[in-house]
Order: C-alpha cells, then structure tokens, then sequence
C-alpha cells in the first residue's frame, strides 16, 4: 500500500525537495513541474511512497522548510496496481497496515477537537436515545444511543495531545467533551422535565427495576476494564486508520447512556440515579484517556520496531506471506529503477 504525496515548494526550495524525494529506495513516481503553482508561486512535486516511510519522509520534508514555506497534501489512493508497489512496500520494514502516519493523527486529532454543530447535535441525539432506552429498558436502544455518540473522537482527541505534546489541544479536547455533555444532558433533562409536566413519564419509569439497563448506573470493576480496552481499541483503530473497527468501540463504551440516565436523574432529583450515572460516565471517561495516552505513547516510541520484528516473525512462519512481499526487490532491480523525475522548466 502506497501514499502519495502532493507538494508545493517556493523555487530556492526545490531543489532539497527534490534531493529528499530522489534518495529513499522506498519511494517512486517522483515528479516535478516548475512554475506551475500559481498562489503562491512556487513548483509542484509528487511521489508516491510506501506507507510505512511516509512519516519519517514528511518529517525531512517539513526540516526542509517545507511546513513553513509551501505545502504537503497526504492521499491515500485506492489501489496500486504495479509491481514496483510491491517492492517498495519489500523495502520498507513492517506492513502497510500497520503503519501510523503521525501527522494524520494530528490532522485528525485537532478536527477532533473541533466544536461544530453536527457533533452537537449528534450528542444531543444519542443521549436523548439513552434516556428512552433507560425509560423502556431497551438494550437495543442502548446499543443505538453509544453507535450514534461521537464523543470518542475527542476522547482520542485528548490522548493525542498529551503523546505530541500539544497541550493546547488537549485543553480543547476536554472542553469540548466536558461542555457537550453538559449542553446535550441539559437539553435532554429539559425534555424530561417536560414529559414528566405532560404525564408521559413519572418517577416509577426511572426508579423501577431494569434488568437489561440497570447497569447504566450501576458501575462496578468491570466498567474501568471495558473502558480501558475500548479505549486502547479506539485509538489504536484510528491510528492506523481502521475506522471500520470502530464501531465495536462505541458499543463497547457507556457514556452517552450514563448521560441519558442522568439527565432523568436531574429532571426527577433522583440522587442515586444521578451519582450512579457521573460516577459511570467518569469511570469510562477516565478509563478511555488513560488506556488512549497509553497505547499512543507506546506506537509513537516503539511502533516501528515492533512491526518489523512481527514481520519478521510472520514471515518465518507457516502464516506468513509467501509471496515475496517482505523479501528483498529481487535480482535485477536497482535503487533507482522504476523512479522517475520529470522536470519541467
């Protein structure tokens, strides 16, 4: 699996773009168009290169002056069709799907942390469900209200700032996260209040025995255990971008009922109700941060050798590949054959 880079470089840049793109084996399809870029002028460069050497290339691109001075599009292309796709991908150590791509998971961890109105509404919307599934004792409508909650993103949001070290990101993040629960918990137990001023709910729908959603406030040592393998699971998806994963994490994880729960708990003054349901919530707010920063700290600092020793592994067992991929390019193959620069003037 390959990445392409898309650049834009001023002129004096150029030419160590050019040199930083050419060097690697682990890169191809280099290109270059001068006086192409119209604002700000400047030369387009293009490559394309195996995912696993795509964050330590960016990182020289960007000592290059290129962050500050021109621009770096990362694409991720659907398909690559060639053989000298494989043998990059033989070149670079460890695999393609493991690979973690750092200023990604930056770029996604500051939109993250972004406050706009459909997470907003979403959030309203999953703890509105929660507080029905606590009224109907409806374990599907549990399952529904944590799918539709968008609160991870910002709980990984968070672990990542404290991992890259950007603590201004971080503060958002748990802004975010602390103000949207509040506004969604607010609105919902403002809807509760209503329901119980028309008759629809009254205090024996909340204080009444409910065996499939009972434990909405009913923490005990297995909620931190869930919290921290969801949240281990969670970042450990979006890292790698297996965002298909995700979708067992939020079933996995009970914040957005917690905060339906509570929200009843408000509208009836239901004191138990509403300590079950914060110590609930924090319990897996708390677990998730912790098992987040945790597995970040762990890929940012020994992800790479610890992928190229399992490929190692793999290959030298019955499961692994035995196709050639993480062997050598093969006879005939040289550095810089299937790379080629075009230049433009």
């Amino acid at each position: 699996m390959l990445v392409h880079l898309r650049l834009t470089a001023p002129a004096d840049l150029t030419d160590a773009v050019r040199e930083t793109l050419c060097e690697p084996d682990w890169a191809t399809n280099v290109t270059l168009q001068r006086d192409v870029v119209i604002d700000p002028p400047g030369d387009l460069l293009e490559c394309d290169v195996a995912r696993e050497k795509a964050g330590p290339l960016i990182d020289k691109l960007e000592r290059c002056g290129l962050k500050e001075r021109g621009s770096i599009l990362v694409v991720d292309p659907s398909g690559a069709p060639f053989d000298r796709a494989e043998e990059l991908e033989a070149l670079a150590p460890g695999h393609p799907d493991d690979a973690v791509i750092w200023e990604q998971v930056e770029a996604d961890a500051e939109g993250g942390a972004d406050p706009t109105v459909s997470y907003h509404l979403f959030l309203v919307l999953a703890v509105a469900l929660g507080a029905v599934a606590v009224l109907t004792d409806s374990a599907v409508l549990v399952v529904g209200a944590m799918v539709v909650g968008p609160d991870f993103a910002v709980v990984a949001s968070a672990s990542a700032g404290v991992v890259l070290g950007r603590w201004r990101l971080v503060r958002r993040s748990l802004q975010l996260l602390v103000l949207s629960f509040v506004l969604a918990i607010a609105v919902v137990g403002l809807l509760c209040l209503l329901g119980r001023a028309t008759g629809m709910i009254d205090l024996a729908d909340v204080t009444a025995k409910r065996p499939n959603t009972g434990f909405i406030w009913r923490p005990d040592q297995w909620s931190l255990v869930v919290a921290l393998i969801a949240g281990a699971a969670g970042v450990l998806a979006l890292s790698i971008q297996k965002t298909s994963t995700m979708v067992g994490v939020f079933i996995s994880v009970t914040t957005v009922p917690a905060a339906g729960n509570l929200a009843l708990g408000l509208a009836f003054l239901e004191t138990a109700e509403i300590l079950g349901s914060l110590a609930q919530l924090g319990i897996n707010i708390a677990g998730m941060l912790v098992a987040g920063t945790l597995v970040l700290a762990v890929q940012r600092r020994w992800w790479i050798p610890i992928t190229a020793g399992a490929e190692r592994v793999f290959r030298a067992t019955s499961y692994g590949n035995d196709d050639g991929r993480a062997g050598s390019a093969g006879p005939g193959h040289s550095r810089d054959e299937g790379i080629g620069v075009r230049d433009e003037d």
